[in-house]
């Protein structure tokens, strides 16, 4: 049994992976935004082994967010899967980042330096991420002018980077970036072509699976399957100059063993 631990998992992708896995028999710590959403989840998921709550747009929350992970206990596998789209990223958070940066990119990133080692990391992408600008001189758009949709594609080629880059510098942890398609959910609206079930299936199974792809580290699944990401995710220099902005922009350091 694996303890994992899954972000925006109060609906969508991130509930239906934590349903699969809870049902597999595995032991999930949920993540909700607020106590509202919370309280709701309880109800809606008695089986969890806990639920804890934290404003992924907020720098000072993903800490305390982490802070509260690493008192339940070492994590087996960490699930990065909250993500914005659309108008929802759209503006300046509290703490004047990019809503978009910080729910999608500032935050995993923040988890990943601050919450204990686990053994795997999975974070989720898009295929949309080979449409994203591969310029790390802006990632918080206060110079451009907003593009919602390329603000999106941008953090998604920024967070396979991520991934890849962890799994260089963390040898000893197995870390992959999934693109689930275009899922059936609130995000991804009525016309989407894949069912939910589909959708969350290689995110389970690369934090939980004893299958033998599933044990790989530093890859990009689609379906199942590995694939080749867009040129920039899968280089070493812009990976480690991606590390350089995030921290540069969070003031958090992620340790590097290799």
């Amino acid at each position: 049994m694996a303890r994992i631990f899954i972000t925006g998992s109060s609906t969508g992708l991130g509930l239906a992976a934590a349903q699969s896995l809870l049902a597999a028999g595995h032991a999930v710590v949920l993540h909700a935004r607020n106590a509202e959403r919370a309280d709701a989840l309880k109800t809606e998921v008695p089986q969890a082994l806990t639920i804890v709550t934290g404003d992924l747009s907020l720098l000072s929350e993903t800490r305390g967010l982490a802070n509260a992970v690493n008192a339940i206990g070492p994590m087996d596998a960490v699930i990065h899967n909250a993500g914005l789209y659309g108008a929802t990223g759209s503006g300046r958070t509290a703490e004047d980042h990019s809503v978009m940066t910080a729910v999608n990119l500032l935050a995993p990133y923040v988890l990943t330096a601050c919450i204990d080692q686990p053994k795997r990391l999975v974070y989720m992408s898009s295929g949309l991420h080979r449409g994203g600008n591969a310029r790390l001189d802006d990632l918080d758009w206060t110079r451009r002018r907003w593009q919602s949709d390329q603000a999106y594609a941008d953090t998604k080629l920024q967070i396979v980077a991520l991934a890849l880059t962890v799994a260089r510098h963390w040898p000893d942890v197995l870390s992959n970036a999934v693109d689930p398609g275009w899922v059936h959910t609130r995000m991804g609206g009525a016309s989407a072509p894949v069912d939910i079930a589909t959708g969350q299936a290689t995110q389970g199974w690369l934090a939980a699976s004893d299958d033998e792809g599933a044990r790989t580290s530093g890859g990009y699944w689609h379906a199942m399957r590995r694939e080749k990401p867009a040129a920039p995710a899968a280089s070493a220099d812009y990976g480690d100059r991606l590390l350089a902005a995030l921290q540069a922009l969070t003031s958090v350091t992620i340790g590097t063993n290799g």
